[in-house]
C-alpha cells in the first residue's frame, strides 16, 4: 500500500509540520498550494491514516504524523548523504540547525560555531536562539537538529548530555548597600527585589534550584524575556538578578553594574540535546563531538 511513497511527499509533509499552513509550506517549498495540497492528499491516501488535524485554517500534527515524523527526517537526510557520496567532496554536506538558550547563543555558539567552520569547513548552519523550554520543543517537533542549552531537561523524548559549564552570578546596582563588600552572607539577601527572566529560562530555573530556597521571603519585581534589559533595570537600581557571568562580564567591567560576592555554588552545566529518535547522519554526528570537545575561550580571548 505504502510502497510508493516518494521523498518530495515526504518533504512536503516535513515542511507542512514546520509551517503549520499549506500556505506557508507551499511558500517555502517554492510551489502552489494547490500542489502542496495534492501531495499531502496522496501520502495520505497511501498511508491510510490522516497525519494532521485541520484546526481553522492551520495543519496540526496528530498522532500519526508524530509516527511518521522520525521516519521521514531519517529517510530525507540518508538521501542527503546518498548525493554527497557522489559529489566527489568527501566534506560534510547538509544544513545543521542549532538551537541554543539565550546566554549560549548569545555568548557561546558564536565561538563555537566559528571554531567548528575552522575545523570542518563546513558553513551552512542555523542558529534559533529562544528559552530553554522552546528550544526543547522545538526538538521534540523535529524542527531543530540540535540544541544547546543551559537547564537540563527531563523530557522523554530528549538524550541530554553536558557539553561545557558556566559560572552564574548575582548582580546589584553600583550604588548597592552590598556593593563590593567583602564577608558577606546569604541572610542579606532576605526581603530582597528580583528581576528574573521568564518562566522556561535557564537563568530562572537556576534561581529558584539554587538561590530562591535559600531566601525566606524574596520578592519578583520585574520579569523580562531579554538580559539586556534585565542588565539595565538592575543597574536602574530595580532590583537584584541572577544571570550567567558570561552575560553579565560586560556590565561588570564598565561598573554598570557590580557582582554581590556571596557563599554560594554559582556552577551550573551546559547540556546537549538530541532527539531519541532523530538520525545522526555524518554532520551531526561530528557537531556532537566536536561540542563535546570543544574548549570555550575565555572572555579576553574573545573581545579580541
Amino acid at each position: 500500500m505504502a510502497a510508493n511513497i516518494s521523498l518530495k511527499q515526504l518533504n512536503v509533509f516535513i515542511t507542512i509540520t514546520r509551517h503549520d499552513t499549506l500556505t506557508a509550506a507551499a511558500e517555502a517549498l517554492f510551489l502552489s498550494k494547490a500542489a502542496v495540497s495534492m501531495t499531502l492528499s496522496e501520502l495520505e491516501k497511501q498511508i491510510g491514516h490522516s497525519l494532521f488535524d485541520r484546526v481553522n485554517n492551520r495543519l496540526i500534527i496528530n498522532q500519526e504524523g508524530q509516527k511518521l515524523l522520525p521516519v521521514a527526517d531519517e529517510l530525507l537526510h540518508r538521501a542527503q548523504d546518498i548525493e554527497s557520496l557522489f559529489e566527489g567532496d568527501q566534506g560534510l554536506s547538509g544544513k545543521l540547525r542549532i538551537g541554543t538558550s539565550d546566554t549560549i547563543g548569545n555568548q557561546v555558539a558564536p565561538y563555537l560555531i566559528r571554531d567548528f567552520r575552522q575545523q570542518t569547513q563546513h558553513k551552512e548552519q542555523s542558529l534559533f536562539i529562544s528559552n530553554s523550554a522552546l528550544i526543547c520543543q522545538k526538538i521534540v517537533d523535529y524542527e531543530l537538529d540540535i540544541a544547546l542549552i543551559e537547564g537540563k531537561t527531563l523530557h522523554p523524548a530528549l538524550i541530554s548530555t553536558q557539553f561545557s559549564e558556566d559560572e552564574m552570578c548575582i548582580i546589584c546596582a553600583p550604588n548597592h548597600p552590598y556593593a563590593d563588600k567583602d564577608g558577606l552572607h546569604v541572610e542579606v539577601l532576605e526581603n530582597s527585589e528580583w528581576i528574573l527572566r521568564e518562566p522556561g529560562s535557564g537563568s530562572r530555573e537556576f534561581f529558584t534550584r539554587a538561590i530562591a530556597p535559600r531566601i525566606e521571603h524574596w520578592h519578583e519585581s520585574f520579569q523580562l524575556n531579554t538580559t539586556e534589559a534585565l542588565i539595565n533595570s538592575v543597574s536602574a537600581g530595580l532590583g537584584l538578578g541572577c544571570l550567567s557571568r558570561l552575560a553579565a562580564e560586560p556590565a561588570i567591567k564598565d561598573g554598570r553594574v557590580k557582582q554581590l560576592k556571596l557563599p554560594l555554588d554559582m556552577k551550573r552545566r551546559f547540556w546537549l540535546l538530541v532527539h531519541k529518535e532523530k538520525y545522526q547522519n555524518p554532520l551531526l554526528k561530528r557537531f556532537i563531538e566536536f561540542c563535546h570537545q570543544w574548549q570555550a575561550p575565555k572572555q579576553d580571548q574573545k573581545i579580541r
